[in-house]
This record gives C-alpha cells, structure tokens and sequence, in this order.
C-alpha cells in the first residue's frame, strides 16, 4: 500500500524560537529536502522549544525513515486544530503501515469529518477493503482446520475401529486356539479311556476265559490265593485219578494225618 503522508514544511522565520532553534531548524529542513531524514532528526533533537508544526516535521522525518511507530507517536501529541485534518490523515497511515487496520480506519475517517479529500477517502476504502479480505481469509483457514480437525476425527475412528477389528481377529484366533487345544485334550482323554476300557474288557475276557478252564479242570475258583493245604489236597485227588501234574506240594509234620480224605 503506497500511502502518501502530507507533507507540510513550515519555515522557521515563522516560529518564536532561540537563535539555536532557528539553526536547528534550517538544518533541520535542509536534510528533509535532502532526503537525508537521520540528519534532519538530529537537528529536530537539538531544537528546546518545540511547536506542533516543529513536531509535525520531525513526525514526518520519522515515518520517512520508515520508523512508524514513532512518528505515530509525535502525530498523536498535536493538538493545534489547523493541523488537525494532516495529523489524522497521517496517523492513518501509520496505522497502515503497522497492519492496525481498524485504527487506520478510525484514522481516516476523523480525517474525513474535518474536510473531504480524495486521497484520504482512496486509502479509507482500500483499508476497508483489506480488513474485509483478512476476515474472509480468517474464515476460510478456520474452515481449513475445521476440516483438518474432522478429516483428523474420521481417521482416528477408522483406525479405531481397524484396531478394534484386529483386536477382535487376535481374540476370535485366541478363542479358536483355546479351542483347538481343549477339543486336543478332550481326544486324547478320550483315547485314554478307550485304551483303558479295552484294557478291563481284555482283562475281563481273560478273567472270564481261566473261569472257564479251571471249572474244567475241577479246580476251584477263588479270587484268593489258594493254600498250601487246599494245593496238597487236590494234588492228592489228581494222584488217585492218575492224572500227573508237575505242582508239587510243601509237606511239613503232621499235614498227612488230616489229608486222608480227599475233597
């Protein structure tokens, strides 16, 4: 934005100053005409008794210098009325030039009550302009993030639900595992108990099976051990039948007294 500041150089046979001030001021002038702004500050430092128009001057030297916030400063402490209508226009820029958009607007518009003016009243609605386009730019990086915080939700969900997914999946597998391991135990307890099963129904065949031969043979059935007594005495029974066996019976003192009879 190119702001032209109104530039009044008031001459300083027309100021009640010292005959100092009045050197300060010539040289003062000098290096604004110049363009050496730095040297006609000096000489506005050197100056005791300061004018508003002296302090319009050094405001101008400042904003030349690009220092705005100074020369905002001495624009602001004017007071004279004539020179109103320039220290608000003025300020106005350097509001600008500061990017204080709605105090530029303020600026111009104090201006604008004094006297109606063309440049004044271009930089107005171009600072108008500018605050609308910063608003709207607000907006749409507002919307901006907006969208980035949603986009940013969306993704967090889907990855929560993808999360929750193979969580699912992990447990489901776990489960299946679990599963596999219990029906793997269940088979082989039940191999177990199939083998122990035909284990007693052999045993049982076989229990059966020594049942049978010794009802054949004559030979008692107990579940006991047979005594030495009841073994002698049906070796005895076998040698009177003439069947010969190779059982052989203990003998002690005494037994052949009470084995004369068979069973």
């Amino acid at each position: 934005m190119k702001n032209k500041i109104i530039i009044v150089l008031f001459t300083p046979l027309l100021l009640s100053a010292s005959l100092l001030d009045f050197r300060a001021l010539d040289e003062a002038k000098e290096g604004y005409v110049e363009g050496n702004y730095s040297k006609s500050i000096a000489a506005y430092e050197r100056v005791e008794k300061k004018s508003d128009e002296v302090i319009y001057d050094e405001a101008n030297s400042f904003y030349k210098l690009k220092e705005y916030k100074k020369a905002k400063e001495l624009y602001a402490s004017i007071k004279k009325d004539s020179l109103a209508f320039n220290k608000w226009h003025n300020l106005g820029n350097c509001h600008a030039q500061l990017g204080e958009l709605d105090k530029g607007i303020k600026a111009y518009e104090e201006a604008l009550k004094i006297k109606e003016d063309k440049g004044t009243r271009f930089n107005l609605e171009l600072l108008k302009k500018k605050k609308k386009e910063q608003e709207k730019k607000k907006k749409d990086d507002k919307k901006k993030d907006d969208k980035k915080k949603d986009n940013k939700k969306k993704d967090n969900k889907k990855d929560s639900k993808k999360d929750d997914k193979n969580k699912n999946e992990s447990d489901k597998k776990g489960e299946d595992k679990d599963k596999k391991e219990e029906e793997q135990k269940k088979k082989e307890q039940k191999k177990k108990n199939d083998k122990k099963k035909q284990e007693e129904e052999k045993k049982k065949k076989e229990d059966k099976q020594d049942k049978k031969e010794n009802a054949k043979s004559g030979m008692p059935v107990k579940k006991e051990p047979i005594s030495d007594k009841e073994l002698r005495k049906y070796q005895k029974m076998l040698d009177q039948r003439g069947i010969n066996t190779l059982m052989v019976p203990l003998k002690t003192k005494g037994d052949d007294n009470h084995e004369l009879k068979p069973w």
